[in-house]
């Protein structure tokens, strides 16, 4: 039988007990997994046992979700109902959420209050905004001839299969899983959950259920990438898969999906993001925003300023307040194998001959906890820019192009820098903000495809022009 999760949280933000099953979520009920089950270890800690599926188990969410779409959901569940239901879901999540925030922060390891604020009150927010489109999905009527009439209809792209990353796992469940929720006819699919934080997607489903949702609209099967991963990727019966992680797991899954049913693919991979801070900025809030950009989620973002280029006017000042700023920064990362992968990074860094500023060790005794850590002098091999153009080269001279920012007061410098640099999201005098009604996705090896706002809806749908014959007669 699946594992049961229980535990007491006694904290100064949160206190209060929660118990829940942590079995894969098929046709509305909870099972175990074809698999042996795992523990889930956090700051090298078990906490918890779940279910592992495999790939017997994505076929079995596949025949559920296929099922609900035949029968109470699709053409049956008019896209205002839809709605409905997806603003019930958002308020469970709202009466929920210092519990989400509290699961997020022990499975995660981030601070509870990040966890609050930029992972469930951010997926909530989301749900909202694509609730307001469940009823307002449609075509158009395309001018041709009087003896032919011609319309266009959005139709649901079938069976969607979502594969969601560690780093935000509420956030990115509801930025990834709406979708299929809200489209006229109703997509059908399911969610995989990454191995390393799967607590608040498994509690997620609790709320679906609660909120009304028919058995088979959403499907969450836990397990690894090897198996259940390569399992989404490459089934037939999928139509479209959408990934957001590593760059290297994203070849693999494109790979993977042509090789199958040349499946649809949207992927939200890694970067290398510039944050590029001139002479004129306000400096304080330059500073601020970029230990923000920089060691938000300590430092496990996928759109982390970890560039960042100072014109060399306000270099030294700038170096010593970041400096400052930095050093108070704790926070564990997510397992032992990214803090191997960092102490790696750090180690290949000073092989290379970039300058350890300041931390680059391991922080205590215990846990997945390392310094923040500033490198000076690495390459390319000046350390500061005099110019535009010469940022700008430096900025872009990568094979990621997710996010870049810029710090000025001058609107002109700032706007045309911003059309220079290569990458989705462009901030300026701020970092990392957004909203759901705002497109996101990246440039080069950063993905494929935008999440998010009006554009995400072309990811989830299939264009189908219709031909009426008004007259015309066939010689």
């Amino acid at each position: 039988m699946p594992s049961i999760f229980t535990h007491e949280f006694n904290t100064p933000v949160y206190k209060g007990k929660v118990s829940f099953n942590t079995g894969l979520f098929i046709n509305g009920q909870f099972v175990d997994g074809s698999g042996r089950n795992y523990h889930r270890v956090s700051n090298d800690k078990v906490i918890t046992s779940v279910s592992e599926g495999t790939s017997k188990d994505v076929d079995l969410a596949v025949d559920a979700a296929e099922k609900a779409f035949e029968t109470t959901w699709g053409l049956n569940c008019p896209g205002n109902k839809r709605g409905l239901l997806l603003n019930k879901l958002a308020s469970l999540m709202e009466e929920h959420t210092d519990e989400l925030a509290a699961l997020e922060a022990l499975d995660n390891g981030k601070a509870f209050n990040l966890a609050r604020s930029g992972d469930v009150t951010t997926a909530i927010d989301c749900i909202r905004y694509f609730a307001g489109w469940t009823d307002k999905i449609s075509g158009r009527v395309i001018e041709t001839t009087e003896e032919r009439f011609t319309y266009t209809r959005h139709e649901p792209i079938g069976v969607v299969g979502q594969i969601i990353p560690w780093n935000s796992p509420p956030q990115l469940s509801c930025l990834l899983g709406r979708l299929h929720l809200l489209l006229r006819q109703a997509i059908r699919s399911f969610l995989k959950p990454s191995e390393f934080t799967p607590l608040t997607a498994i509690r997620m489903c609790h709320l679906v259920n609660e909120a009304g949702f028919p058995p088979g609209v959403l499907n969450v099967v836990t397990g690894y990438g090897n198996t259940v991963g390569s399992a989404i990727s490459s089934h037939m019966r999928i139509h479209k898969v959408a990934f957001t992680g590593s760059t290297l797991a994203g070849r693999k899954i494109m790979e993977a999906a042509a090789k199958s049913n040349l499946k649809n693919v949207t992927l939200e991979l890694g970067g290398k993001s510039p944050n590029i801070i001139f002479n004129d900025a306000d400096l304080e809030q330059a500073v601020n925003w970029a230990r923000f950009g920089a060691f938000y989620n300590q430092g496990q973002s996928c759109v982390a300023g970890s560039r960042i280029f100072v014109q060399e006017g306000i270099y030294d000042e700038f170096l010593k307040r970041f400096t400052e700023k930095t050093r108070s920064i704790k926070g564990p990362q997510i397992s032992k194998i990214q803090y191997d992968r960092i102490m790696n990074y750090i180690d290949s860094g000073k092989k290379d001959g970039a300058k350890i500023h300041t931390g680059g060790e391991r922080h205590g005794n215990e846990g997945y906890f390392i310094q923040p850590t500033i490198f000076l002098d690495a390459k390319p091999d000046m350390r500061i820019f005099k110019d535009e153009e010469d940022v700008v080269r430096q900025a872009n001279d990568t094979v990621y192009g997710l996010a870049a920012a810029v710090f000025t007061k001058d609107v002109t410098r700032a706007i045309t820098t911003a059309h220079k640099l290569k990458a989705g999201s462009l901030w300026v005098n701020c970092y990392s903000v957004s909203g759901p009604n705002v497109p996101f996705g990246g440039f080069k090896q950063s993905g494929i495809g935008r999440e998010m706002g009006e554009y995400a809806l072309n990811n989830y749908t299939e264009v189908k022009a219709v031909h009426v014959n008004l007259g015309m007669k066939m010689m």
